[in-house]
């Protein structure tokens, strides 16, 4: 039996309002279109990344860094995507 596949990125926040209700739900959104399990942490923080109340926990403001934890078939993809969606500010300005 194959052991599962793992992935991880740390990403620092760029966007002015840090993690609020839009990004946690791009970044649940995001994870939910995968079937790899996903696990955020921000200075010791934990929250199921398929969680948007979940991730608003983390209260990760700009210049703190994410790591993304992903478990499954399709692990690298998943924290590509989610690596790319963090770089680009969740498409909000600053």
């Amino acid at each position: 039996m194959e052991s599962p596949v793992r992935a991880s990125r740390q990403v620092m926040v760029c966007n002015t309002a840090g993690l609020h209700a839009r990004p946690c739900h791009a970044i649940a959104s995001t994870a939910l279109g995968f079937q790899s399990d996903l696990e955020v942490a921000c200075e010791g923080r934990r929250a199921n990344g398929k969680s948007i109340l979940e991730l608003m926990t983390l209260d990760a403001a700009r210049g703190k860094l994410l790591e993304f934890h992903a478990q499954g078939p399709d692990a690298e993809g998943l924290v590509e995507a989610l690596e790319r969606l963090v770089a680009s500010g969740f498409g909000e300005p600053g």
